[in-house]
Order: structure tokens, then sequence, then C-alpha cells
């Protein structure tokens, strides 16, 4: 296979590039800064890849790009990506482009050049999952519903004997094991197949977890937020007495008395031309009018007695006061944040089994509306009040709190002892870090019961938060992204990814080309589930280990992501 060129350097991209390494796959960076980061050049010379600076389009002919298996567009800056996508496609036409783009909008004008893949709803997912806890994970290949889910041997036995056709993914003790590998009673085992195949281990299966597009359950959660319109005028209406400091209170109180006092004065004193009083609604009228300073002269004071045109001085002059104060202090409450942080308490207080998600980027945004999918009351504890996507969560129905997560006050405030998960999203690693320490000193004895998922950038220091500090559910973007790209640009469309204990699995289509014609299943690696074979014809195969692959024919294929990867490169 000819080389790949990767634009990018940032973390995602470095990725990329490792694994084209380790894949055994000839690649070039191209790097538009003049002087990249030291570390940057340390591992790109460790591992032999040579970097093109300067001016994109000289760099991607540089680089060989013409002549290129594919060329990956990953850099940190969507604009920067634009800019390189385009280059590309006109340096390089007829070569395979996978672009990295986060506005949905600019992906779906660069989709017409090649494939468009957003980290956020690469990695989001696997962060809903793992909220959510164990559960079946649903898969649609070629037409078919399967289904990934993990189960406990109910006796000793081979999991051929105990489970029959269904692919064993993980054994406690081993990756993809053979159907005669023995396991204990009790051992939890990681099974594929269709729901007709697992008959009663599965009891339902879910709607597959989509970010991107609207899903039904986000669709449904802007219905719920439109249609509660009177119940968001009462948690208004409560959240504003609460947020009230003493003086607004004091303020409105007194402007009360004053206007239920002149109603009652003028409905004993006043005394219309007719010799007739005032009733009660013509006594709140004239009050209103008079406070307000908007008379009609359907009333007036001119020929009242001296006792009440002196009491009408007093009235108009401490009601246009008291007025100008109230709304002065309500309109200074109602733009600060103190109002965004009643409204969440609000809601906050009365949350119970619902989902944390700490820091709203782009990554949180797909990780709420994957909760909303699946029937989650997410809950948003975000630091920054001028998060520009604080717009769509609001939109989403979603309560939000303005705070620090590292805050045990703050955390108190959320109700994190109640919560079903906590899923810690921000784009500083040492935020994420200290603010998973600081959750778990509150959860204190859930600690174990409650699944805490931390995002972070870089793989090794996940791996590292792993070991150290005891976390389950560690997450690097980077390295649940990566696959699809190095994927896409050999060629594998990339289905989705999903985590086997601590390790990513794979699930792809491959077309199959003549390298592959007549080869047998058993011919592939012992660590690679072909699940299902979609034939030239349309029809669909269970595949078994005799079976063979013909040209035209799609395979769906299922493994840890750096075996499908040589899969693609044999």
């Amino acid at each position: 296979m000819s080389h790949v060129v990767v634009c990018g350097v940032g973390a995602v991209a470095l990725r990329i590039v490792e694994q084209l390494v380790d894949a055994g796959i000839e690649c070039a960076v191209v790097d538009a800064t003049d002087r990249p980061d030291p570390v940057t050049e340390h591992l790109l010379a460790g591992w032999g890849v040579p970097r093109h600076p300067g001016r994109l389009r000289e760099a991607l002919r540089a680089a060989g790009a013409e002549k290129a298996a594919a060329v990956v567009v990953a850099p940190d800056d969507d604009l920067v990506a634009t800019e390189a996508a385009l280059l590309a496609h006109q340096v390089a036409p007829d070569t395979r482009l996978v672009v990295r783009v986060e506005n949905r909008a600019v992906g779906r004008a660069l989709g017409g050049h090649g494939t468009v893949l957003d980290v956020a709803a690469l990695a989001a997912p696997s962060v809903v999952e793992a909220c959510l806890g164990r559960r079946p994970h649903p898969l649609d290949l070629g037409g078919r519903r399967f289904v990934v889910t993990t189960v406990e041997a109910p006796r000793a036995g081979t999991l051929r004997s105990l489970y029959g056709v269904l692919a064993p993914l993980a054994a406690e003790d081993a990756l993809c094991p053979g159907r005669d590998h023995p396991v204990a009673a009790g051992e939890e085992v990681t099974l594929i197949g269709t729901p007709e195949e697992f008959g009663p281990l599965v009891e339902e299966v879910p709607e597959p977890v989509r970010v991107g597009a609207r899903s039904a359950g986000a669709e449904r959660a802007v219905r719920r937020a439109d249609e509660g319109g009177r119940a968001g005028a009462l948690t208004l209406i409560r959240s504003l007495l609460a947020e009230a400091e003493r003086p607004l209170k004091a303020t409105a109180l007194v402007l009360l008395a004053v206007f239920a006092l002149s109603v009652f004065v003028l409905r004993a004193g006043y005394v219309k031309p007719d010799g007739r009083g005032m009733s009660w609604v013509d006594a709140v009228y004239f009050t209103v009018e008079t406070i307000g300073t908007v008379g009609y002269g359907d009333f007036s004071f001119a020929e009242q007695a001296t006792w009440l045109r002196i009491y009408a001085i007093g009235m108009m002059f401490l009601g246009v006061v008291l007025a100008a104060v109230l709304f002065a202090l309500l309109t200074q409450m109602l733009v600060s944040n103190g109002l965004e942080r009643s409204l969440g308490r609000s809601r906050v207080e009365t949350m119970r089994g619902h989902v944390l998600v700490v820091g709203l980027g782009a990554v949180g945004i797909g990780v709420l509306e994957g909760l909303l999918a699946a029937g989650a009351r997410p809950l948003v504890l975000e630091r920054d009040e001028a998060n520009r996507h604080l717009p769509r969560a609001r939109q989403l129905g979603v309560p939000i709190v303005i705070g620090d997560a590292t805050d045990t006050s703050v955390l108190a405030a959320v109700n994190l002892v109640e919560c079903a998960a906590v899923a810690v999203l921000t784009s500083d690693d040492l935020v994420n870090i200290e603010a998973g320490l600081a959750v778990r000193d509150q959860l204190g004895d859930r600690w174990r019961d409650v699944p805490v998922v931390l995002r972070l950038f870089d793989r090794d220091l996940s791996e590292a938060v792993e070991e150290g500090f005891g976390f389950d559910h560690v997450r690097s973007t980077a390295a649940l992204a990566a696959p699809w790209f190095v994927g896409a640009a050999l060629g594998l469309d990339v289905l989705g990814t999903f985590y086997v204990d601590r390790t990513p699995f794979m699930v792809g289509r491959l077309p199959i080309g003549p390298q592959l014609d007549g080869r047998a299943m058993r011919e592939l690696s012992a660590r690679t589930r072909v699940v299902a074979l979609r034939r030239a014809d349309g029809t669909v195969d269970t595949p078994r280990r005799d079976t063979r692959f013909a040209e035209g024919d799609d395979a769906y294929v299922v493994g840890p992501y750096t075996e499908l990867l040589a899969l693609l490169t044999h």
C-alpha cells in the first residue's frame, strides 16, 4: 500500500499517525505551523515520519498527496481543516480524502469531497454507554440487528456448550476466544449475535446511540420544554423569589402596601361626578394609573376633597420612586448569573437518578443528545456562563447550573449524592482529573456504584489515571476517534466503536477486493469476527469458518481495532 498524508499535529492527528505507523503504513505529516511543539518533533522523529511545514498547497505536494492512498485532514481548527480539505481535493482529486470537522454545516458542504468525521460525534456514544452502565450494545450490520452484551456464565463449561452460535468477543482472561474456550461459573463473557440468537439472555434491545442530527429523544425533550410553558412560568416565579435579595423584597413589599392602601382609600373616599363612589375594580384601575403615571383622563383628583388630593400627591411621589427602584433592582438581578443558578437549583432540588454532565463542549452536547435519546435525565454543570453551547442545552430542556465542579458546595447543590452517573467532559485534562477526584470524595460509599466517566485527550495519561486513581471509565477522545480516521483512510467503512472492559473494539464494513477473494474465514486473525456477509446479489449470510469471501462482497467485521487495521494492510 502507498503512503498516507496526515494534515495536522494535534492530539487526534498524532494518534492517527501513531496507528498508521503501528500498522506498518508509511505516512507523512503536513503542518502549517513553522515552529511545532518540541514534543511533537520528538514523536515524529521517533516514528520516522517526515514533517512538511509551510503553505498547505506546497506542503501537500511536497508530501506526495497526488500519489498517496489517502489524505487525512485532522487539525484542531475547523477553518484550517476546511482550507486543507479544499486544497487537498484540488491537489489530489483522485486520492481518498478523510476530514475532521466539528461544524455540521461545514461538514455537510465538504461531504461531497470525501468522508467527513466529527470527533465529538464519534466519542460521545462511548461516554453515554459508560454512563448508562453495562447494557446491550445494538449494531445495525447489513440491514440486520446485532447485539453486543456481557453476561455471567451460569455454570462451568465451554463457550460453545453454553452459548451455541453466539460469537464470543471476550472472557475474563482472553480477547476473542474460540468457542471451545472453557469458562468458570459466574465468569463474565461478552458475546455478539442477533436478538433471536440471544433469546432470553437479552430482554430488551435499546436503540443505537446517535449523535449529530437531532435524535428522537432530543426532539421529545425540545417538545417537552415547549409544552411546559405554564410549569416553566411557575419555575421562573419561584426562582425570582428565591434569588431576590433583601432590598428587592423590601421594595416590593412596600410598593404592595402602598398599592393596597390606595385601593382601600379610593374605594372609601373617592366621589364620582354623579355622587357615587368607586367600585373595587375602579379603585384598582385608578391606583395603577396613578402609580404608573399613565392616566387617561377618565378619573381625576381635581374635584376631590382636600385630604384626598394631599394623599394623592404622596401616593404619586412614593409610587413612582418605589416602582423605579423595583425595576432597577429586578433588572440587575435578571442580567446577573444568579438567576441562571437559581433556575438550575430549583429544578435540581427534585432530581433523583440523573446524569451529571460537567463541561459543555461539543462532546458534552453530543452526550446530552445521546442521554436524552436513551431516556436518561441529564443535568449540566458548566463553569463558563458565556459558553456558546448553553443555548442548545436550554433548547433541549436540560437544567443548567453555573459553578465549579471542583467546589464541594457546588457538587452538593447539584444533588451529586443522588446521581446515577457523572461525565466529566471539560477541555482541560487537569480540570477533569481534579473534578473526578472531587466527585469520588463526595460520593463516598457510592463511589463504586456510580459510573464516573472522565474525558482525557492523552491516551497514556488515560491509562495512568485508570491505574493510579482507580477510575474504571476513562475515555481518550483521540483514542476513540483515531481508529475511525485510520479505517476510513484504509478503505474500511467504520460503523461504530465500543469498549469491552478497557479494550476498544471497532465495527466496520469491509468491501472485499482481489486480495481477499477466495480466502476462507479461518484464514483471518483469530481476534477478528466476521458476523455478517452481504453477497454481491444482496443476500446476507451468517458466515462460518469455512465460508469464503468473493470479490464484491461486503464483510461486517468486529474486533479490537488493532486487529482490524492489520486485516486492512495484509
